[in-house]
């Protein structure tokens, strides 16, 4: 027989390029998978923990009720208002954000002598504290504020805007869309830049006007970017509760206590911690039931995806 019958077979190296390649995708995604289990899942989990106990901070009992808490749930008659103030709130922002938004970006996309500075100036209230902001609006919205000090100008005599259950929500609203309207007008200005100048070129050649380039070019291009502004918008939308605290305290009566605000309420003004947790619970099944629905949505408004 010859040598090289005789030699045993070759191992193959543990420290292969496959297992190198893998190893250091596993190394790159490493810092957001360990955030994400120690920020998400393990938080999560805990709630649910906590929403199966009923925690008393003050007496230190911590027992087990199973699914009293969510029976609760289904019988706490404040309920149905928190929730139709949420969707007020929501649906108030989203379509006031996104059409002033879109607007400004249309309007900022010009190219025009000092247009930088008005972007600028439109974007600031983004990067001022959300606290700082809310309490120089909680002054001008008062009876004797700045905004009836200019309504009485005119001769318009003002109503108490943070006061009045009609007014009282719509102004947490506005206050809401001043604040942000300049993120999502700074993403809708990106995608319209990135539109091909070519296709309005060869609409006007056509013939089309300019309501109809907006409406079959602009629109269809700058989609993936709306899609986007949406889940933001309305994720940030049930999320609200620095604007109530400081605006509003929920009042008057209920007409602006939202759901994370009804939460604070209930887990750390009358420390029913459970209950908190289990309204938690609820709000966590509401953002992820709205946003897989846009995600779903895609498909017929992302018009550039196979």
């Amino acid at each position: 027989m010859t040598a090289a019958a005789d030699s045993p077979p070759r191992k193959r190296p543990f420290w292969t390029i496959e297992r190198r390649d893998a190893a250091a995708g596993y190394v790159f995604i490493a810092p957001q998978l360990i955030g994400i289990v120690t920020f998400v899942l393990i938080p999560l989990g805990l709630v649910f923990w906590y929403s199966l106990h009923e925690w008393n901070v003050l007496a230190n009992t911590f027992n087990f009720v199973g699914s009293a808490n969510y029976q609760m749930l289904l019988n706490d008659k404040a309920l149905p208002q928190v929730l139709l103030s949420s969707a007020i709130f929501s649906a108030g922002l989203v379509v006031l954000n996104m059409s002033l938004a879109l607007l400004l970006a249309v309007l900022l996309d010009q190219k025009l002598k000092g247009i930088v500075v008005f972007r600028t100036l439109f974007f600031s209230p983004v990067v001022v504290s959300l606290v700082a902001w809310t309490i120089v609006w909680s002054f001008l919205l008062q009876n004797n504020g700045g905004i009836n000090g200019m309504l009485q100008m005119i001769g318009v005599e003002g109503p108490n805007w943070l006061r009045h259950p009609s007014t009282a929500m719509l102004s947490v609203v506005v206050v809401q869309v001043f604040k942000n309207v300049g993120l999502n007008m700074i993403l809708f200005l990106a995608a319209l830049q990135g539109v091909p100048k070519e296709l309005y070129e060869a609409a006007r050649v056509d013939g089309a006007g300019r309501f109809k380039q907006f409406r079959r070019i602009t629109l269809p291009l700058i989609s993936p970017t709306i899609l986007l502004t949406s889940i933001i918008t309305i994720v940030g939308s049930l999320q609200v509760f620095a604007q109530i605290a400081v605006l509003t305290q929920g009042g008057p009566g209920m007409s602006t206590t939202v759901l994370v605000y009804y939460l604070y309420q209930q887990a750390f003004q009358f420390h029913f911690f459970g209950y908190g947790s289990t309204l938690s619970i609820l709000l966590f099944v509401i953002v992820a039931v709205l946003t897989f629905a846009q995600w779903q949505l895609r498909k017929r408004i992302v018009f550039y995806e196979n």
